[in-house]
């Protein structure tokens, strides 16, 4: 019977998790995701080959949970932001944009970018809400005049979002470019926001 690392078993799921989230990091700093196989990722987390199909049926499901368990905070941060509903809309995005591409420093996250055709799209994302919330704080700037009318919310922000994945790929690519890439980011998206 495999060891218990936590107090409980959702703790022990949660050191697990964690170490597998590291793992991938420094197998990501060693090599070429594509050369990665389920046996590196056991080898460098300690556990059982066996035991780590627990986690993901192979290293694309593997992966996708990593994503998602790493992301969550900036999902909670993202949200957040967005309900400080009676700050101006131009600043809650300039601070969302900060937010999201600070996450893609992170080596774990710039997994996303992995061609994935099992990668859920839309609702079943697990970075869907932060498209809602950005919707929802386009529109409320939409409302009070900060923003330029627009008429199709979620077209506009998903025509963003090739800004943010630009810049997100980026600091993959080079994570010293962050504060410069961030501000660039949020330029060209106030000013397509403000219609400037």
């Amino acid at each position: 019977m495999p060891r218990i690392r936590g107090a409980s078993i959702g703790e022990h799921h949660e050191m697990v998790w964690a170490g597998l989230a590291e793992a991938m990091r420094q197998l990501l700093a060693e090599r070429d995701y594509d050369t990665i196989n389920m046996g590196h990722i056991a080898a460098s987390t300690g556990l059982a080959r066996n035991t780590l199909y627990n986690y993901g049926r192979d290293k694309g499901a593997l992966s996708r949970a990593l994503i998602e368990r790493v992301g969550r905070p900036t999902v909670e941060r993202v949200e957040a932001i967005a309900a400080r509903a009676s700050d101006p809309a131009p600043a809650r995005m300039s601070e969302i944009i900060g937010v999201v591409l600070e996450s893609f420093t992170d080596p774990v996250m710039q997994l996303m970018f992995r061609s994935d055709p099992e990668a859920p799209k839309g609702p079943g994302s697990p970075f869907h809400a932060i498209v809602v919330e950005v919707e929802n704080v386009v529109r409320a700037g939409v409302a009070r005049g900060e923003f330029r009318a627009v008429d199709d919310v979620p077209l506009t922000v998903e025509l963003l979002s090739g800004v943010m994945r630009a810049g997100a790929e980026r600091i993959g690519r080079d994570p010293a470019a962050f504060t410069a890439t961030a501000g660039s980011a949020r330029e060209i998206i106030q000013a397509a926001l403000a219609g400037g």
